[in-house]
C-alpha cells in the first residue's frame, strides 16, 4: 500500500468516526445513575432498620416549643414515632406502612387513620409534614430523576438532582431539587410548588460519626422566604439494626406507652 493510500484510509477513517452519533445509551445511563444516587442516598438515610430519640424545635417569631421524640424505622416504608415528653403530648404516636398512616391520641385512646389527603399536612404543628417525617419512599416510585450539575463540600463531591413527579403520581409537589454527595449524604432538598415556585427546603447540619456511621446530626426545614420560621431536629441518639421486629410495626405497638 502506497502512502497515498494509508493517508486516504485514516482521512476517510477520521471522518467516518467523527460522524458517528453519540450511543442513546449515554442518556439512559445518566438517567439511571442519577435514580441510583437518589437510591442509594434514601437507602444510607434510613439504613435497614434504626431507633433514635430526637428533640424536634419547633421555632416561630415570637415563640418557641421543644418535644422529644422516639423514632423506630424500618426498610423503605415503615415508620414509628412516639412523643416522649414534654408531659402533655406524652404517648402521641405516629405509624407508617408503606402509603398507610395512623396517628394515636392517648388522651382519647382512639387511632385515627391518615387520609392521602393530609400526608402533605404538618405533623405536630411543625415545618415537617406527615411524608416529611416518615421519609416516605415517594421520592422513589412518584419522581424521575436527573443530574443537572455537581458541586464540592468537604472535598467531596455533591450531586444536584432534579426530581419532577411521574405522570399522575399522587404528590402534591411540582419539583424538588436534592443535593446528595458521593458517600451518599444528602445535604438538602427543595420543594417546588405547581408553578416551579421554590417553597420550602430541608438541609442537613453537623455531619458526624452516629453510632459508627457518617451522619448529619441536625435536620432543619424552613419556608424559603422566612428566616426565622424552621423546625430542627436534633439526634440526641440514633442506633442502626440490622431489622426490628414485626410487632414494632402495629396498631396494637402504636397504643403503647413508652419511654
Amino acid at each position: 500500500m502506497t502512502q497515498r493510500m494509508i493517508i486516504s484510509s485514516l482521512i476517510l477513517f477520521l471522518i467516518l468516526t467523527l460522524k458517528t452519533p453519540c450511543p442513546a445509551l449515554d442518556v439512559d445511563k445518566i438517567v439511571l445513575d442519577a435514580d441510583k444516587i437518589v437510591t442509594d442516598g434514601f437507602n444510607y438515610w434510613r439504613g435497614k432498620a434504626s431507633i433514635g430519640t430526637v428533640e424536634m424545635k419547633i421555632h416561630r417569631e415570637d415563640w418557641e416549643r421543644s418535644m422529644t421524640i422516639k423514632a423506630w424505622t424500618r426498610g423503605q416504608k415503615d415508620s414509628l414515632f412516639y412523643i416522649v415528653a414534654p408531659p402533655k403530648d406524652y404517648g402521641n404516636g405516629t405509624l407508617k406502612k408503606g402509603r398507610e398512616m395512623w396517628i394515636y391520641n392517648p388522651k382519647i385512646n382512639r387511632v385515627v387513620k391518615v387520609p392521602p389527603s393530609m400526608m402533605s399536612q404538618s405533623w405536630m404543628g411543625s415545618d415537617f409534614s406527615n411524608n416529611d417525617l416518615a421519609k416516605s419512599d415517594s421520592l422513589l416510585l412518584d419522581y424521575d430523576h436527573s443530574i443537572i450539575g455537581t458541586e464540592m463540600h468537604e472535598g467531596k463531591t455533591v450531586y444536584i438532582i432534579k426530581s419532577m413527579p411521574k405522570p399522575h403520581a399522587p404528590v402534591v409537589w411540582g419539583m424538588q431539587r436534592l443535593k446528595i454527595r458521593e458517600d451518599h449524604i444528602w445535604l438538602s432538598e427543595e420543594f417546588y410548588d405547581e408553578d416551579l415556585q421554590p417553597v420550602k427546603i430541608m438541609q442537613a447540619m453537623e455531619i458526624q460519626m452516629l453510632d459508627d456511621k457518617l451522619f448529619p446530626r441536625v435536620w432543619q426545614m424552613r419556608n424559603v422566604d422566612e428566616q426565622d420560621r424552621y423546625t430542627q431536629l436534633t439526634y440526641e441518639s440514633l442506633e442502626f439494626k440490622s431489622s426490628l421486629p414485626d410487632y414494632l410495626f402495629t396498631l396494637s405497638s402504636l397504643k403503647q406507652r413508652r419511654r
